[in-house]
């Protein structure tokens, strides 16, 4: 299997407790291999205190081995539909969710082909995704951030030498607020238990996905409150 997967999902007091499987699943695979995956397995570990509901189960997908840096988004999202017909990852079409999630940043640099990408990736996924770099989305956690750290900057993100990793204005912007390297530091992911401050400034940001050239976007706040929503058909 080319891929681990964290969950929490029904960890029971005991063995003489009835197994229960969820009623819906939402598999979360992530372009970079670190500070993605430190901050969505603490997001999965707060699952109940952000009220979601008890069927629900949120799912990171681990990628592993020769997959480990698979992070182009044409060949993440292909993976991922590759996924859902292994059977060990136990992936329900009808209920079950894939949620893909990617920098927009390459194509911030000229390459080209986002709206076909898009077109594809959302046949049968949902996309999550942020413009420059995830560490906008960690950025968003952090109290007050919008008005005091990012709008003073709108207009550098995408300045040339504020692209790429810890070139990256929203790299420096975190570190300086945090005191950690957001690429090597496993505590980064604590900031998932501030998520209600991220999806409320999230909101301050262009949140469409389908028109995000040269503007700040994030849609995962959306995403994550989609999900705490999810209780219509339970």
């Amino acid at each position: 299997m080319p891929v681990r997967t964290y969950s929490n999902w029904n960890k029971r007091a005991s063995d003489d407790e009835e197994q229960i499987e969820p009623y819906r699943k939402y598999f979360f695979i992530c372009e970079g291999a670190n500070t993605e995956t430190f901050y969505f397995e603490q997001l999965i570990d707060l699952r109940k205190q952000l009220g979601i509901h008890p069927l629900i189960d949120i799912r990171l997908m681990k990628k592993t081995e020769g997959d480990r840096n698979l992070s182009y988004p044409k060949k993440l999202i292909e993976f991922a539909n590759q996924q859902k017909n292994n059977p060990e990852l136990d992936f329900d079409k009808e209920h079950d969710r894939m949620i893909v999630v990617f920098d927009a940043d390459i194509f911030e640099r000229k390459v080209p082909g986002y709206d076909e990408l898009i077109r594809q990736g959302e046949e049968d996924n949902i996309l999550g995704i942020t413009n420059p770099a995830f560490e906008l989305f960690l950025l968003l956690h952090i109290e007050n951030s919008w008005e005091r750290l990012i709008k003073p900057h709108i207009n550098e993100f995408f300045l040339p030498d504020n692209m790429g990793g810890k070139n990256s204005l929203s790299y420096r912007l975190l570190q300086q607020e945090t005191g950690m390297n957001s690429k090597t530091n496993r505590r980064i992911g604590h900031l998932a238990a501030q998520v209600e401050t991220a999806i409320q400034q999230e909101k301050f940001l262009n949140e469409d996905i389908h028109d995000c050239k040269g503007k700040l976007t994030c849609n995962l706040g959306k995403i994550i409150r989609m999900i705490q929503d999810d209780r219509a058909a339970i």
